[in-house]
């Protein structure tokens, strides 16, 4: 190969053409010109910069670029936002490409170095050239004004032809063609030629400018100064056929067919005319472009119908879930006052608070199915940042709109169904709290004038639908709650688990897992033993990640051993799922002294809790072990006061609460338990370890105690029966309070069990001892 040719990476630039002896900087964003400056860097620095004939090509070929470039030395890489990397060269040569091609994922070329000409011009002939140039500078200048005086008393200070060429070039805002033109040009004489051509160019074309701005100026007042300058650029670009401003006007055309307010039009052509002034300025125009098409994406007053057919919503709540009368029935009230308050756009908003799998967040995607609403779910856990709620301002580095306005966008629509995910779980940190930005958003008085912050508008928020989801309403901020209308979700009895997996949960698991149903059979029973021995909870997420399990086992015979029958039953269910995970604890088999079977509420449903009470010689110290909070210490220490105020009536000596000890455990140590529906538990279990009276084993209850003795109202009431009819309880004692709760629970769950009613601790007493 030629000392004059050489290999470089070459990058093609758009609408830019780089001249030898200058020191210049330009911005690339393709992924080939990005790694061939790299490369450079990486190895001798050197690199090919050629001009594209098209700017817009976005993979120009050998045809697609002018010829003759620069040979450039790297200086310098910078990164910046939107996988954007500012390069700085300094130009070294002239050079001739050859042959082009990709290598390594950026192009590479053969460069011919075009060495310097040599000046063949007398020096008279120069001094005639360079004043020739100089009275076309000072002619510009006093046409355009576009140079400042600093950079004029330079241009006339040169002496030397080559120099003052090459700082005219620098100097004045020239086409990249006519630097092409300059570039290519051999011979000294062809190059002034091309200079001096451009500069009479120009200044004719000042001249016609100013003309077109008397005349603007004679058919327009001055208070129509923006409008002159619109008028301008206007003529001017009919005069030279320039489309610099392309992209501007493809940006003016969408703001005017956009459907919205005369608010958002006038800040839109507001930021566009900031827009056009920023031309030069690649980090400042993103910025503003950003923002542009960002709120042009905005559905402003696009809506999609609404159906307002309440037959068709039941039908679609009843095809996706089993059960849940009384969610469903609630839900459809919702839908019908919603309908009825349509015209005042005060739309109620719901909260569904319940266990984990219960379904609260399909119930939302059902009402948006059955409302003809585009569905959009925004998670709530974690988000400890208000600026996820409201948006960043855009003057910020990496600025977006908050999470509401993205849902908006998502959805394409001003009224969609927009499910908050997990209200409970938000935090609150060092940059706000976005439970106090919700609040805004969540009252139908307000969210119609929402802002965002990157928005800087108003948007109305009232159109929208929303319904959030909670698993504990007591850790949702009151005043968030207080907009809130808040709609019990409860977990699922074992009867309507086993018809969720017979009805939906296996027939989707056979279709994602690829299973055909004469493939395998899960038998009733083998679905009650999944239910029982290999899930825990209130709602059925685990039990469809168990039953995916067999899907997979099954899939593997299938494949591995070309089985084709196979049958799950309760006999061989550990075949696939391995040993069982959890047992029933059931009541016990015999009455025992100091042993009471209490009930309580769980996360993921309700569970029997044993409270033990011994008594030992020593000093009347109350000893509480596992792992109790304060409230049920607290408990602890009030049915001790009681039991100590009533210890008489069952032959109870005065000074047995001094010379013995009393120690109540309650088993799970390593588990945190809480709250005061145990009171009356502690208190049966301390009376019967007191008094050495026994419990009845098949009996358990829940309430909370007083000082008095009165049985006090608990929670969870639906979830506790439930757990003493699984673990065979025969009688239950609730407080006579809880009275009104039991005829939402169903009959499957009370038939068998003696409920009994209790108002006073004596009650219970009598009950409950044997």
């Amino acid at each position: 190969m030629s000392e004059n040719i050489n290999i470089f990476p070459v990058i093609p630039l758009r609408g830019l053409t780089i001249l030898p002896g200058t020191t210049v900087h330009f911005d690339v964003s393709r992924k080939s010109s990005i790694t061939a400056a790299e490369e450079a860097m990486l190895n001798d620095k050197q690199l090919f910069v050629v001009a594209q004939k098209d700017p817009v090509e976005e993979a120009p070929g050998f045809d697609g670029i002018y010829k003759v470039g620069t040979i450039v030395t790297v200086k310098q890489l910078n990164k910046l936002p939107d996988n954007i990397v500012r390069v700085m060269v300094e130009a070294v040569a002239k050079g001739e490409i050859q042959s082009f091609y990709e290598d390594d994922g950026c192009f590479k070329g053969q460069i011919a170095l075009i060495p310097d000409e040599e000046n063949t011009l007398s020096e008279t002939e120069e001094e005639a050239f360079v004043r020739e140039l100089k009275d076309a500078v000072v002619q510009f200048d006093t046409t355009t004004h576009e140079l400042s005086a600093s950079s004029i008393r330079g241009l006339l200070a040169m002496e030397q032809l080559e120099d003052l060429m090459r700082q005219i070039l620098l100097r004045i805002k020239v086409p990249y063609k006519t630097k092409q033109e300059f570039l290519e040009d051999a011979g000294i004489f062809a190059r002034f030629t091309t200079v001096l051509s451009f500069l009479i160019k120009e200044n004719e074309i000042g001249e016609i400018r100013a003309g077109i701005v008397n005349k603007v100026k004679e058919r327009l007042d001055k208070s129509q100064k923006e409008h002159i300058l619109r008028e301008q650029i206007q003529v001017i670009r009919e005069e030279l056929g320039d489309d610099y401003l392309a992209e501007a006007d493809e940006l003016e055309n969408k703001i005017k067919e956009l459907d919205a307010d005369k608010e958002v039009k006038e800040k839109l052509l507001k930021e566009l005319s900031r827009f056009k002034s920023y031309a030069g300025n690649a980090v400042e125009g993103n910025v503003i472009r950003t923002y542009i098409e960002t709120m042009l994406e905005l559905p402003w007053n696009k809506e999609t119908e609404e159906n307002p057919d309440l037959k068709n919503a039941e039908d679609i709540l009843n095809r996706d879930h089993y059960e849940l009368t009384k969610v469903k029935e609630r839900v459809l009230e919702f839908l019908a006052v919603r309908q009825l308050t349509m015209a005042e756009k005060v739309s109620p908003i719901i909260c569904l608070v319940g266990p984990p799998g219960t379904g609260k967040t399909s119930i939302a995607h059902s009402i948006a199915e059955a409302l003809n609403k585009k569905y959009v779910r925004i998670c709530l856990g974690g988000v400890d940042d208000e600026s996820e709620i409201r948006g960043h301002r855009k003057t910020y580095v990496g600025a977006m709109p908050g999470r509401i306005v993205k849902g908006l966008k998502q959805a394409g629509t001003a009224n969609p169904l927009i499910l908050f995910d997990e209200i409970d779980k938000m935090g609150r940190g060092l940059h706000g709290d976005p439970a106090s930005a919700l609040l805004e958003v969540l009252d139908s008085e307000q969210n119609a004038k929402f802002r965002d912050n990157y928005v800087e508008l108003p948007i109305d928020l009232s159109k929208v639908l929303f319904i959030a989801t909670a698993n504990d309403a007591a850790a949702i901020p009151e005043p968030l709650l207080d907009r809130m209308e808040i709609i019990e979700v409860e977990g699922y009895t074992e009867n309507e688990k086993f018809h969720i997996a017979k009805e939906h949960l296996i027939k989707k698991q056979f279709a994602k897992n690829g299973i055909q149903k004469s493939w395998l059979s899960i038998t009733d029973e083998g679905i009650n033993s999944i239910i029982r021995h290999y899930t825990r909870e209130a709602g059925v997420r685990q039990l469809d990640r168990e039953i995916a399990r067999i899907c997979r086992k099954a899939a593997s015979e299938i494949v591995k051993n070309k089985k084709k029958r196979l049958k799950v039953t309760s006999k061989n269910v550990e075949k696939y799922l391995g040993r069982k995970i959890y047992d029933i604890e059931p009541a016990n088999e015999k009455n025992d002294i100091g042993i009471v079977r209490g009930l309580a509420w769980t996360a993921v449903g309700g569970t029997t809790l044993q409270i033990e009470v011994n008594t030992m010689p020593g000093k009347g110290e109350l000893k509480l072990t596992g792992q109790l909070g304060d409230v049920m210490k607290e408990s602890a220490q009030i049915a001790l006061s009681y039991v100590r105020s009533i210890a008489g009536d069952y032959n109870v000596k005065k000074e047995f609460f001094t010379k013995n000890d009393i120690h109540i455990h309650v088993p799970e140590g390593a588990v945190p338990k809480d709250g005061p529906s145990a009171g009356i538990t502690i208190a049966t279990a301390l009376l019967s370890a007191v008094a050495a009276r026994k419990v009845d084993c098949k009996t358990a209850m829940t309430g909370e105690i007083n000082l008095r003795g009165k049985v006090m109202p608990i929670g969870g009431l639906k979830e506790k029966l439930l757990a003493a009819k699984n673990a065979g309880i025969r009688t239950v004692l609730i407080p006579k309070k809880n009275e009104s709760m039991l005829g939402e629970i169903s009959k499957e769950i009370t038939d068998g069990m003696e409920i009994v009613l209790v108002e006073d601790m004596r009650e219970v007493l009598d009950r409950a001892l044997v």
